[in-house]
């Protein structure tokens, strides 16, 4: 069950090949066949070509690993060049070392397949365990960075996604890289054995297809009475300051769109992460402030608003800044504070500096510019604002992580929507934004719970708790405007809101399982 394989230089080139096939499957390119570079994977880790050696493999994964996330993440360029005079300089060695340090992840995993040398059909689910083992440690060193799983390549709202509703994103990622290495055997297909384990991967694509489907088919309607959102998508750019007439500019616009007519009045109106740049929530929500006025008269007594903003706490000689969403309540007299969310999940280098101290010293913080960065908060819980269902906050990158937003099965720890405010206008009109829409919307699929979704330059959208974007539901990137939507129902506690990562833990121990069986029995 070996694929011969000669030369150094043509296995080179199948492991970049590999890694470009696999960055590709994911939207907005959506070439689904490159999920097959998985399976192809497994067998360039095999050794086939008799190259069998620890350092070997990990080189190969290494190679697939650095050119998977060259593609994945070259957006991360555009962030430098909203301050090129000061950071453009950066942003090539920047793209090139990201890339470089999670090709790493790919390559411990090849060393550690390679090591365990797992034979026969087994070895198709002892490869998969240790693929997506490390993906899990990626997700959670260090915050983690889990940018494009291998089971989010399929287009959320699809018919494979829907299988996130049980086993969570890292649990379809150990399903759709087994049934990728198991379609492998597929090019040894003299051997009978071979034949059953392209049979049986095939076999899983189906299930996800038609199991998926049936789901989708039994979708719940939006109800009559159905809270109405106000989405706001200003079509703000990021600059790298700000003079007090863009500031000004800035507030006008948010307000014109808060306050434009709307067919039935919102419930709530949304911004945007880092709604209003360079003011804390302190300075223009304060009263006796120009900009408390302003936004109060957009909106009308009973409504909500929810702001991305940042917010100093602690004391004058010791401040402390967090990342915050901030929820107040139109009333007669003004507009009332009602619930606060600060972020929990911050993004290295960009919100904290991990090893700060050593780092500070170094004067690496100063070369980055984060400075004292920000505070985490506490773990993401529901929010309960007066005249609001009980919402789950994520601010931007919180909604990559898979089970963040998970609020158990009891309704009283239970949200019934998502809201996920987010500033991808730092990626200008790469296709950065439309993967974060992707990953975001896994989220709704892993809980059942409808997301709404705010940036300042795309894309906002309505997602439903299957994961789907409906009709007039989104505003491109570069588009100015509202989204005014029902706010869809939120679906029965799903598998995965209950039990969390027990199926992707399950997979794991049944990958270390087979390890074992097929080196002794292989099958």
């Amino acid at each position: 069950m070996n694929v011969p394989l000669t030369g150094r230089w043509p296995t080179i080139v199948l492991c970049l090949i590999a890694g470009a096939a696999a960055a590709l499957s994911f939207p907005p390119f959506g070439l689904l066949p490159g999920l097959l570079a998985y399976g192809g994977m497994m067998l360039l880790w095999d050794g086939a070509d008799g190259t069998r050696t620890l350092r070997s493999a990990f080189w190969r994964g290494w190679l697939s690993g650095t050119v998977f996330f060259l593609i994945s993440t070259w957006w991360v360029y555009e962030a430098f060049q909203v301050d090129a005079a000061n950071q453009g300089w950066m942003a090539p060695f920047a793209v090139a070392l990201l890339a470089a340090i999670l090709g790493l992840f790919w390559g411990v995993a090849a060393l550690a397949y390679r090591a365990a040398a797992p034979k026969g059909l087994l070895r198709v689910i002892v490869f998969a365990g240790v693929f997506c083992a490390a993906e899990w440690v990626r997700g959670h060193l260090f915050t983690g960075f889990p940018w494009d799983l291998p089971g989010e390549a399929w287009r959320a709202g699809s018919a494979p996604s829907q299988a996130a509703s049980i086993f969570g994103a890292y649990g379809l990622s150990f399903i759709t890289v087994a049934a990728s290495a198991a379609l492998a055997q597929a090019v040894d297909y003299q051997d009978r054995r071979a034949r059953i384990g392209a049979g049986a991967g095939l076999a899983v694509v189906l299930v996800l297809y038609g199991s998926g489907a049936l789901r989708l088919a039994h979708a719940a309607p939006i109800a009559a009475d159905a809270p109405m959102v106000r989405i706001v998508q200003p079509n703000e750019r990021e600059q790298p300051s700000y003079s007090a007439d863009d500031f000004r500019a800035i507030v006008a616009r948010y307000v014109a769109l808060t306050s434009a007519p709307a067919a039935r009045t919102p419930a709530v109106v949304i911004w945007p992460e880092g709604a209003i740049p360079d003011s804390p929530a302190n300075d223009f929500l304060a009263p006796g402030s120009w900009t408390l006025p302003a936004i109060e008269s957009a909106l009308k007594p009973g409504e909500s608003l929810m702001i991305g903003a940042y917010r100093i706490a602690g004391s004058e000689a010791a401040p402390l800044y967090y990342n915050t969403l901030v929820v107040s309540r139109m009333s007669p007299g003004g507009l009332v504070p009602s619930a606060v969310y600060d972020k929990y999940r911050l993004v290295p280098f960009g919100e904290y500096m991990p090893a700060d101290t050593i780092m500070g010293r170094l004067g690496f913080k100063k070369l980055v510019h984060v400075g004292d960065g920000f505070s985490p908060g506490p773990r993401p819980a529901p929010i309960r604002a007066a005249g609001l269902p009980a919402v789950q906050p994520l601010i931007c990158y919180e909604a990559l992580f898979p089970g963040l937003a998970r609020g158990g099965s009891r309704p009283a720890d239970r949200a019934a929507w998502i809201v996920n405010v987010s500033d991808d206008a730092w990626f200008g009109r790469t296709y950065g934004p439309l993967q974060h829409l992707n990953l975001a919307s896994y989220r709704a699929i892993e809980t059942g719970l409808p997301m709404a979704r705010a940036t300042p330059t795309g894309v906002s959208a309505m997602i439903d708790a299957y994961g789907r974007i409906g009709p007039g539901a989104s505003l491109a990137q570069g588009a100015m405007g509202v989204i005014d939507r029902p706010l869809p129902p939120a679906l029965p506690p799903t598998l995965f809101a209950r039990l969390g990562e027990t199926f992707f833990y399950g997979f794991i121990g049944l990958a270390v399982a087979a390890g074992f069986i097929s080196r002794r029995a292989p099958f």
